[in-house]
């Protein structure tokens, strides 16, 4: 490259060096930036710095000044991400379970590389990933992109479903038969990703962990289902399915005591009627997607919580406690 083309690219090297050095606690001298443009085949004069700063001021980037004189140095202030708000999303990735070790590393990299240098250090110092439980699918990146893919040219799509065996290898579903799936949208609970689609040979909506799904592809056929999805209200949907298991929907009324308020509305969500029962107690209507887990949830209350009806759930649940405690060992 030419010498002059170095030269119009000086500002450019500015910026870039100040976004990576410079935060509040370390200020950037003249000096520093006159040498590290140095390094790059650029001649530099303290004058044409100063212009170079003030005109990535005009172009947006919050520099300011601190100190006076030889001890004056330059900072990146306002970033498009302040330092709590990365540490959130630091966070956020390390304790996704469908992230893969590797994938976390790999995201808080590309994270820190939106603060300085010096602020990354200190994302470095939260990371705690090595022994947190993470998905071992490694495809799951992909996945996602291609069930987008099917929901923007509203097409179905088709994958392989599996679940592990006790030696951790895959066992495919329906004998490694195809599932083709109208999807919708993807949803999160319990820590988990879900797909959630129409199955047209099912005709019904479904749901399916999207790290437990393999060889995804986009079809030439059509999506269908529209009107069921349309129907659906999916902040009800995952309100109501326990851990995305399946089961029957049902109306269910449920008493608790006074002090389970926060943890009922933190589930039912806070449109939920409560109905004071006496002064210690208060009960509530609900629908539901009966299954283990909505009775794991009931029994996590430890005797604060009790089915009322309808009776066929409350015997359910009677058998669900028999078949736990014929199982534990004498």
């Amino acid at each position: 490259m030419a010498r002059s083309s170095f030269q119009k690219l000086k500002i450019l090297y500015v910026m870039d060096y100040l976004l990576k050095n410079s935060d509040e606690e370390h200020p950037v001298s003249i000096s520093q930036l006159i040498t590290e443009l140095e390094t790059r085949g650029i001649a530099a004069e303290r004058k044409s710095i100063y212009d170079d700063i003030e005109c990535l001021r005009e172009y947006g980037l919050d520099i300011i000044q601190s100190g006076a004189g030889k001890n004056s140095g330059y900072y990146v202030s306002q970033r498009d991400f302040e330092l709590p708000e990365l540490k959130l999303l630091v966070d956020s990735v390390q304790c996704s379970k469908f992230i893969t070790h590797k994938k976390t590393m790999s995201l808080i990299k590309k994270i820190g590389g939106l603060a300085s240098v010096h602020q990354a250090r200190q994302l470095g110092r939260q990371v705690y990933v090595k022994n947190r439980i993470k998905t071992m699918n490694e495809s799951i990146y992909y996945n996602v992109d291609e069930i987008h893919r099917g929901i923007a040219e509203n097409k179905k799509i088709r994958f392989h479903y599996f679940e592990y065996s006790v030696q951790k290898e895959r066992r495919f579903r329906r004998n490694g038969a195809w599932y083709v799936i109208s999807p919708y949208s993807l949803g999160w609970d319990d820590e988990n990703y879900y797909l959630v689609g129409f199955d047209s040979e099912a005709g019904r909506i479904k749901h399916f962990r999207v790290d437990k799904m393999a060889d995804i592809g986009v079809t030439d056929e059509d999506r269908d289902g529209q009107e069921s999805y349309a129907a659906l209200d999916m902040a009800v949907y995952a309100r109501k399915t326990f851990g995305m298991f399946t089961g029957e929907e049902t109306t269910v009324h449920l008493r608790f005591e006074k002090d389970m308020v926060g943890p009922v509305l933190d589930r039912l969500g806070r449109d939920v009627m409560l109905i004071p029962d006496g002064e210690e107690h208060f009960t509530v209507r609900t629908d539901v997607v009966v299954s283990p887990q909505f009775f794991a949830w009931i029994f996590g209350f430890a005797g604060k919580a009790q089915i009322l009806g309808p009776e066929s759930v409350v015997d359910a649940m009677k058998e669900q406690l028999q078949r736990v405690s014929e199982r534990i060992c004498p």
